[in-house]
């Protein structure tokens, strides 16, 4: 993977992935899909699921360089991701198709990123 970083004059591009908060310009989701979540929201390539799956709503900014021995990664719950920059907060709401393929196909459960649901 390449390195996660903006270059000048590209904030504008930026999107946040609804499940993992990832921050990315829209052209290299559709280049390289979401480096934690692909396997199931199949962004590479698709404009479609980069608007529905991705967000241009977001709120703050965390850099992550080892997501596996931040506190900060684990509270944000990132910690089994790859290193990059976060949202700490996305809007927006998942598709409901993609919800459940999420939570029934790949046995993962779903917490929005936008604070509107808590953990149990």
């Amino acid at each position: 993977m390449s390195e996660n970083f903006v270059a000048p004059g590209q904030q504008r591009y930026l999107r946040a992935c609804m499940v993992c908060s990832i921050v990315m310009t829209s052209s290299r989701f559709r280049e390289e899909g979401c480096p934690n979540c692909e396997e199931f929201l199949h962004l590479q390539g698709s404009a479609d699921q980069i608007d529905s799956c991705t967000s241009q709503v977001f709120e703050g900014l965390i850099s992550l360089a080892n997501p596996s021995r931040s506190w900060v990664a684990k509270w944000q719950r990132l910690d089994g991701y790859v290193r990059g920059v976060y949202a700490t907060k996305v809007s927006g709401q998942l598709p409901e198709e993609v919800k459940t393929a999420i939570q029934d196909e790949y046995r993962i459960q779903y917490i929005p990123r936008d604070g509107s649901a808590t953990e149990d």
